[in-house]
């Protein structure tokens, strides 16, 4: 029940493409997998990979387990750990001092604002400070150490509220607001920026982009996508930003990717994923670009797909336990 599948390669293997080649660090020692020939210390795949992947949360009327699942490179396959103690949806997942916090979203009958944290340590969770309101939908990443919240919806309207969060001082303070409402965009960090994409105003699907520079605190309005997106995925691979999957305006889950290139300051789509994914989680994990989960309008996936810059193509690349139906993925940095 690992990464490994028949319709695709194991996670880990042997790393072949130029493209990356160029980027990648030199490893001590041969990498190795379960099945193939050679051996491994325990813990060597620390030191080879740039940290640990999660996949939490998952949350539906008739499933409402909120699952967590860990990838164990030294076996070669996802593992169940401690579940949400907090049920919920729509909720923001991110990975701050080696610590793995959940924020916001909605449960049965309401939005929340609640924020737990999870050790992946102890694979034990605990509550940490709420937002200044309740919200689904909120958009958080990681920059400069601390944690950043973008918009959401607050049971009545979307909101453009940002906030951030030190986790030394365990205390949320209120930033400049992005100049569009919108509830589950994308963010990430490129050359310093934190850029926000996408989304949905409430009423339509957003291609909207805009980034903030930490250093003045304001918000700049960018070049939108060429796509309105709402819950995409999104993360920095080879000095680009990349965008995948979503719901566009008619409320179509797309397979569609671009990616936004800081030098030129434009959108290029690249090749189609293998499915439709909305609610999709893009990761960069061993120095290849993953899309993990999300719904294809029919069904939760459970499947992987990894992107080849060199042969510009995505292929099937394995399955986790469990689907997430809205579930988040997360690396943990090591």
């Amino acid at each position: 029940m690992g990464i490994y599948c028949e319709q695709g390669p194991a996670l880990l293997e042997q790393q072949s493409d130029v493209t990356l080649k160029k980027h990648k660090q030199k490893l001590n020692g041969p990498r190795t997998v379960r099945g193939h020939h050679g051996s491994q210390r325990p813990g060597q795949f620390r030191e080879q990979l740039p940290g640990t992947m999660f996949i939490v949360g998952g949350w539906t009327p008739k499933d409402p387990s909120c699952p967590v699942e860990r990838f164990c490179p030294l076996y070669n396959e996802w593992r169940l750990m401690a579940p949400m103690p907090g049920r919920r949806g729509d909720v923001a997942v991110c990975a701050l001092a080696g610590m793995i916090y959940a924020v916001g979203g909605r449960d049965d009958v309401t939005c929340v604002s609640n924020v737990e944290k999870y050790d992946p340590e102890t694979n034990e969770w605990s509550r940490e400070a709420s937002l200044s309101s309740p919200r689904s939908g909120v958009c958080v990443l990681e920059m400069d150490g601390y944690m950043y919240t973008l918009g959401g919806y607050d049971g009545t309207a979307c909101t453009n509220t940002v906030e951030r969060f030190d986790p030394e001082l365990k205390s949320w303070t209120k930033l400049s607001p992005m100049r569009q409402s919108r509830t589950g965009a994308a963010a990430a960090v490129l050359d310093g920026f934190l850029y926000v994409m996408g989304g949905t105003d409430g009423d339509t699907p957003l291609s909207s982009v805009e980034r903030f520079n930490p250093l003045d605190g304001t918000w700049q309005t960018c070049v939108p996508m060429g796509t309105p997106r709402e819950r995409p995925g999104c993360a920095v691979y080879l000095g680009c930003l990349y965008v995948a999957g979503g719901r566009d305006e008619l409320l179509l889950q797309l397979s569609t990717v671009e990616k936004f290139d800081p030098n030129t300051l434009h959108w290029t789509p690249i090749p189609r994923m293998r499915n439709k994914r909305h609610q999709v989680s893009l990761l960069v994990f061993g120095e290849r670009l993953l899309a993990v989960g999300g719904c294809d309008g029919t069904s939760n996936l459970r499947t992987i797909e990894t992107y080849n810059p060199d042969t510009n193509t995505w292929r099937h690349f394995g399955s986790m336990k469990a689907s997430h139906p809205g579930g988040q993925g997360v690396l943990v940095k090591t």
